[in-house]
């Protein structure tokens, strides 16, 4: 024990004496530098001064500035430095609050939707001892369900697509065609003609709806445009209705720059996928057994190759069980039903339909866009149709899909129909560099055999399609210097087709060189 004391004693003497130096050298260095070493330094100078001369007295005031401006520039750099050291310091304290603020504010938000969406639960769920009273006609309507709405799903991502699988989940849709819908493609314009005419009073030419379904069965997207006031954007509409599939009608704004505008995007602070109507639209599809449209109005507001142009790539896979739009990376356990590793199938019975003017207030429709789109332009409204009441269809896309297939099978442009439009085509790339290209013959063979099952020629087919997916193209040449060219196609068409019989083209032709 006395040994352990002895040394316990002496180890705190050398602990206590270390300290005591310690400090003791700190206040000798501050003493040095304060008082020691600048009373050494004038001792110097004093010294060597007696024996300087001019020279020397010069040599020194110029060391001397030197050294203080050096020192006085560096004192103030390291100034400058401590100062924007502190305001950034105090720059991401203020960051780290404000998001930590934000973060809490978004989840009050969330907080209160959620409450929000209980309150509307409860009122709905009180509404007449729970049972909704529905009109005949909203049977078959999707925006108006017998359903009470389902709450949200906590966590999920997707609000609204996972109300859509809730919904179809409690209340399958399967449409029951009756042996009186099952109709051909001819009987199918007229009943809608007439659906139209008599529950709407909206009346369209046979020409403007033959065009419509042949359009559907070449490709989906189409772009109905003409002069304002023709029924562009109530045709869709009236499709939804004579279909009882409403349309979703989606106002394309001038700001839309790309695809966020129109699918939405995820939130990184509260985690939720802001959605939109047209994603809710496009994934509703994939409950529903009947033709779905999607409606971009006035669609050419904005650039079409921005905020569309993923849906035009990804529509032009072969294999139609790649039509998928990446939403989100991942997936997670609430994500809604239909939406696989963040991934939205583009079902095959959607149509998108954009309706487009032609003024100083639009973009110019390009051609990326139009060789994917069938163009139905609409300049005349219809006379008055004395139709009696028709009823809206049962029909299921599947059965309208394969009217389309059966007609492009049983109807077949002839041989030498085809050998006297393959001439067209040679003269108009010779003449004006423009060719039709695989993907418009293509389309050419798709509408064309529609067209004419709907009661029409394979000239006035072929005619239409001439115009409106290649003459069209002429817009954009220097029609003063062609003139001739055109003389000379408009002779071609009437020799190879007999006079007048391409009037479409014709007449388009005629109306381009007058407007240069």
């Amino acid at each position: 024990m006395a040994e352990f004391s002895r040394y316990y004693m002496n180890f705190l003497s050398h602990f206590f004496k270390n300290i005591k130096d310690f400090f003791s050298n700190i206040f000798l260095i501050i003493k040095n530098f304060v008082y020691t070493d600048p009373k050494e330094y004038l001792d110097l100078i004093s010294g060597a001064a007696v024996k300087f001369k001019v020279l020397d007295w010069i040599v020194f005031l110029i060391v001397t500035i030197i050294n203080v401006a050096f020192f006085a520039l560096l004192a103030f750099l390291l100034g400058i430095y401590l100062k924007r050291h502190l305001r950034f310091k105090k720059r991401e304290i203020e960051k780290d609050e404000l998001v930590e603020e934000i973060s809490l504010l978004n989840n009050k938000v969330v907080e209160l939707i959620d409450e929000k969406n209980k309150i509307l639960a409860m009122r709905v769920s009180q509404l007449g001892g729970g049972q909704a009273i529905v009109k005949p006609e909203d049977m078959f309507s999707r925006d108006k369900s017998v359903e009470k709405k389902p709450q949200n799903q906590a966590g999920g991502r997707f609000t609204k697509l996972s109300n859509v699988d809730q919904i179809y989940s409690a209340n399958p849709r399967m449409t029951l065609m009756p042996e009186s819908d099952m109709l051909n493609l001819k009987q199918l314009v007229d009943r809608f003609i007439d659906f139209s005419a008599s529950q709407l009073n909206l009346y369209y030419t046979r020409d403007i709806i033959s065009r419509y379904f042949a359009g559907m069965a070449t490709a989906k997207v189409l772009i109905l445009e003409g002069i304002s006031g023709t029924g562009k954007t109530s045709l869709p509409y009236a499709m939804g209705k004579f279909f009882q599939s409403d349309s979703s009608i989606i106002s394309v704004q001038p700001s839309w720059r790309d695809r966020a505008e129109l699918l939405g995007y995820l939130n990184e602070f509260t985690k939720k996928f802001n959605e939109t109507d047209f994603l809710k639209s496009v994934y509703e599809a994939n409950y529903i057994d009947t033709v779905n449209t999607i409606v971009l109005d006035e669609m050419n507001l904005a650039r079409i190759e921005y905020y569309f142009a993923e849906f035009l790539s990804v529509m032009e896979m072969p294999d139609t069980s790649e039509w998928k739009i990446d939403l989100v990376s991942g997936s997670e356990p609430t994500d809604p039903k239909k939406l696989i590793n963040g991934k939205l199938l583009i079902n095959q019975n959607v149509w998108f339909i954009g309706t487009a003017n032609k003024d100083d207030s639009t973009f110019t429709i390009t051609d990326k866009v139009y060789d994917r789109a069938l163009p139905i332009v609409i300049n005349n409204k219809a006379a008055y149709i004395d139709a009696p009441y028709t009823p809206a269809i049962s029909m299921t896309f599947e059965y309208l899909d394969e009217l389309f297939k059966q007609a492009q099978q049983n109807v077949q442009i002839t041989p030498k129909t085809m050998d006297s439009f393959s001439k067209v085509d040679d003269f108009i790339q010779d003449n004006f560099k423009i060719a039709f290209g695989n993907r418009i013959m293509k389309q050419i063979k798709l509408f064309v055999p529609v067209y004419m099952t709907c009661g029409y020629s394979e000239i006035e087919g072929l005619d239409y399609m001439l115009c409106n997916k290649i003459l069209r193209k002429f817009e954009s040449l220097n029609i003063t210097f062609l003139k001739t060219e055109i003389d000379q196609l408009i002779q071609l068409l009437d020799k190879l087709f007999g006079k007048n019989s391409f009037k479409t083209s014709i007449d388009f032709l005629n109306d381009l060189k007058k407007m240069n």
